[in-house]
């Protein structure tokens, strides 16, 4: 198939990617019509060596244009509610009690004070506390034995 000379007068270079994060990319000279292609103006031009460093034809690794320049990109950090995060917590909970349950043994006052906390920012009680407790260092009372 031949490039269609429309598609070299409108996009003069060979390789495009999008301006979305990531972005998308384009050989124009895959297509032979411009039917359906974003405008120009709304695309990076890119090198022959940077199609090759996003992976040539066959790759996509995630990129990114910033400040007029190609670059890897980094998706944003989605922070995790801390509702969830005390809902997670309660498994390891959970595990610590059934262990301790077999073993015979009690949680210690830490670990109780802990089981408590994590409850209430998990059923929606605790509204103020930003950030979960620290999981006690001993969740077992010693054994007398």
């Amino acid at each position: 198939m031949s490039v269609n000379s429309d598609v070299l007068a409108a996009y003069p270079a060979r390789y495009y990617a999008t301006m979305a994060k990531p972005c998308a990319w384009y050989d124009m000279w895959q297509f032979s019509t411009t039917d359906g292609l974003p405008a120009v103006s709304s695309l990076f031009a890119m090198t022959k060596e940077q199609w090759a460093a996003k992976g040539g034809d066959s790759g996509t690794k995630p990129m990114e244009v910033i400040n007029n320049e190609l670059v890897d990109y980094v998706p944003p950090v989605v922070p995790v509610p801390l509702k969830t995060q005390a809902i997670t917590a309660q498994a390891w909970i959970q595990q610590q009690a059934n262990l301790t349950a077999a073993m015979g043994e009690v949680f210690t006052a830490d670990m109780k004070s802990y089981v408590k906390a994590i409850a209430a920012i998990a059923n929606g009680t605790d509204t103020t506390s930003t950030a979960l407790p620290a999981q006690p260092v001993d969740v077992m009372e010693a054994s007398a034995t």
